[in-house]
């Protein structure tokens, strides 16, 4: 029944900021952009790589985020790439604050996280185990 997952949908504080993290930092392509004028809310649909994608809505006074991290709800979003501390350089040459690299102890695999403009947590996570890095 279930294939994969298609997309992940995000409400952003600040739209022209939050578009350019998405866009101009991280890279994703645009797909298509809509102003809704009946909510006053914009919608931008991006996509990574492998053909998901990501809504990133505006809404005039959404509310924050109750809690960082631990919500109920959706706890964070993982980004699966090629090498954890060239990602990790990369973001923070462009100002975003990056955490320390961890090893997963049940996969080996390097992870950290990061935050986009209004706190939410994203996680980039190495796409194969390399060897072990010193940290």
């Amino acid at each position: 029944m279930l294939k994969r997952i298609h997309h992940a949908a995000i409400i952003c504080s600040d739209y022209p900021r939050a578009k350019h993290f998405y866009v101009e930092v991280l890279g994703l392509q645009v797909i298509a952009e809509h102003y809704r004028q009946a909510r006053k809310s914009y919608k931008l649909d991006l996509a990574l790589g492998d053909g998901s994608q990501i809504e990133l809505f505006s809404f005039p006074d959404a509310p924050a985020r109750p809690s960082y991290p631990e919500a109920q709800g959706l706890r964070h979003l993982a980004f699966e790439v090629e090498d954890v501390a060239e990602v990790k350089a990369y973001l923070e040459q462009q100002g975003v604050s990056v955490e320390p690299i961890r090893i997963d102890t049940y996969t080996q695999r390097c992870f950290t996280f990061f935050s986009d403009p209004d706190g939410l947590p994203l996680e980039i996570y190495q796409a194969a185990p390399k060897q072990p890095m010193q940290l």
